[in-house]
């Protein structure tokens, strides 16, 4: 638990994750979407995560733009990626201490790209768990998943825009 505290307050100075909404977890970078979820993808499944489902929202979301009109991309997104991945482990040992966590099987993660940054949010599990007994495995998942981002971000950084 004390290195979750480190690592958030370690990520919080170098400007990597922001500290916005108490369940969210937010990193942004100056990289390009399609770079940044690559190295992402693949740092999960090196952590572990497999990638089941991979739904391009932006590409969904435009199908609609002409019915939606002015409504439509009003945050002037210029893409939108979400990963669908589970851990079999994490999943076991869930439903171990508490079946109705298994309500975040399987976990999503999504990207944004504004303004040539690229945005990571991830919901916070142990924020979720609140009061679970599964709560601590959850906050584990939570830095396991936080490393995996962070070794993406790592990657990404050494990539040229």
């Amino acid at each position: 638990m004390r290195k979750t505290g480190v690592l958030a307050v370690l990520l919080l100075l170098t400007g990597l994750v922001r500290a916005e909404l108490p369940g969210v977890l937010h990193w942004e970078l100056n990289q390009n979407l399609e770079t940044v979820y690559n190295h992402l993808y693949n740092s999960l499944e090196e952590h572990r995560f497999f990638v089941i489902f991979e739904p391009n929202i932006g590409r969904n979301l435009a199908g609609f733009s002409e019915r939606w009109g002015e409504d439509y991309n009003r945050s002037k997104l210029t893409g939108i990626r979400s990963m669908v991945f589970c851990n079999p482990w994490y999943v076991n040992q869930v439903s171990n201490l508490d079946p109705d966590m298994l309500a975040l099987c399987p976990l999503h993660i999504s990207l944004y790209e504004k303004d040539n940054s690229t945005h990571i949010v991830f919901v916070r599990l142990s924020h979720v768990g609140e009061g679970s007994a599964a709560k601590p495995i959850l906050a584990e998942v939570d830095e396991a998943v936080s490393a995996a981002v962070t070794a993406a971000i790592k990657a990404a950084a050494t990539t040229a825009r």
